[in-house]
């Protein structure tokens, strides 16, 4: 059962962070109206369509919004409180800073699983709902074929399906139609060895049998010790059935990992293991980051806290500041960690959870000289 203090102090965080948090998502709404709105009025979306877009979109900014408002307000709220002696009184009657924070970590907790709820389930449907629907406005604003063609077309797609030994390149591919022009596959063997080779002027994906099928081409065949051509088949029309990449997996790994979703980053990895592909070291380190990204809300606590409610004689921003500062460094150390596992350096699960735990323990030498 919460104490009075416990819900004093938790009433005077919570109208804090609802304001910081209204003012916050305000901005970053106002950022992409900034960025993204003359695209919207270009493809001809109706005032309906332009407020369906922005809600599709605003799930999206919450991982990165709530821990940034929580220490927002945590600040403003203890600070608020320190500064009319409420914490010395607190303090001077016998508790602790743990126990007077504790309605703070209660709070952080269950935001920490708000997060991870939004990060794992809303915002993976969301970002990608939010594409789709963007990308469908962008085609139907379109006047002609050539225009429809021209915004879905892709250059330069390349794709190594290490498992199966096989090497793809497309000069073009359209994402619409999943359909390549300008395409060589390279098979080769365990060593790298090349065994055949398929140049054809176009290949389109069949999703009904989940397989390629080739148009006016031409297979070559190697010698695998020499690497002399043995064979030239061509052919008008050739369906591989053991071709069977999903161009949703190429498309994928066309782009960089902070633009896909934790879904998407998941079928990455569980088709590409990073053992067969390292540029998927990449998606799992975005990919584990994702999930520990909520528990920052604990860090914020263990940091904010303290600082807080330090007694700094000279002036209280000095304590704001430090804390400040020390998220700073929490970012950048997130940024390295990521560089780390990306480079294979340290492990990936390393990589994205070392920050949270460099700051957690740092919070308890804090939370212990506090006291």
């Amino acid at each position: 059962m919460m104490s009075l203090i416990d819900r004093y102090i938790l009433k005077e965080w919570l109208v804090g962070f609802a304001l910081t948090l209204g003012v916050i998502i305000g901005i970053l709404i106002l950022q992409n109206m900034y960025d993204s709105l003359p695209d919207l009025l270009e493809a001809k979306a109706t005032a309906g369509e332009i407020l369906f877009y922005y809600s599709l979109a605003l799930p999206t900014y919450l991982p990165a919004v709530l821990p940034v408002a929580f220490l927002v307000s945590l600040l403003f709220s203890l600070g608020s409180l320190h500064r009319n002696n409420e914490i010395v009184a607190m303090r001077a009657s016998g508790s602790s800073l743990f126990r007077i924070s504790r309605s703070l970590w209660g709070a952080g907790v269950m935001l920490s699983v708000l997060l991870f709820y939004l990060t794992s389930l809303v915002v993976p449907n969301a970002v990608e709902q939010a594409r789709t629907f963007y990308e469908n406005l962008e085609f139907a604003s379109a006047e002609t074929t050539e225009e429809v063609e021209r915004k879905s077309m892709l250059y330069n797609l390349g794709f190594d399906n290490r498992k199966d030994g096989r090497l793809w390149f497309m000069n073009r591919f359209n994402e619409r139609a999943w359909l390549g022009l300008g395409v060589n596959v390279h098979t080769r063997d365990e060593a790298g060895n090349e065994l055949s080779r398929i140049a054809a002027r176009e290949a389109y994906y069949d999703d009904t049998r989940g397989n390629w099928v080739f148009l006016d081409g031409r297979e070559l065949l190697f010698d695998a010790q020499t690497g002399d051509p043995l064979r030239s088949l061509p052919f008008e029309k050739k369906t591989f059935e053991d071709f069977d990449e999903d161009p949703n997996l190429m498309l994928g790994l066309h782009k960089e990992p902070k633009e896909l979703s934790l879904f998407e980053l998941k079928r990455i990895i569980d088709a590409v293991p990073a053992e067969e592909n390292p540029a998927v070291h990449a998606y799992e380190v975005r990919y584990l980051s994702l999930l520990a990204a909520p528990f920052s809300c604990l860090v914020v606590v263990g940091i904010a806290v303290p600082f807080a409610v330090s007694g700094v004689r000279t002036s209280p921003m000095i304590g704001v500041s430090k804390c400040l500062g020390f998220f700073a460094i929490f970012y950048v150390l997130i940024s390295v960690a990521s560089i780390l596992g990306e480079r294979q350096i340290i492990p990936t699960a390393l990589a994205a959870w070392l920050p949270n735990i460099v700051m957690l323990l740092l919070a308890v030498r804090l939370f212990r000289k506090a006291r």
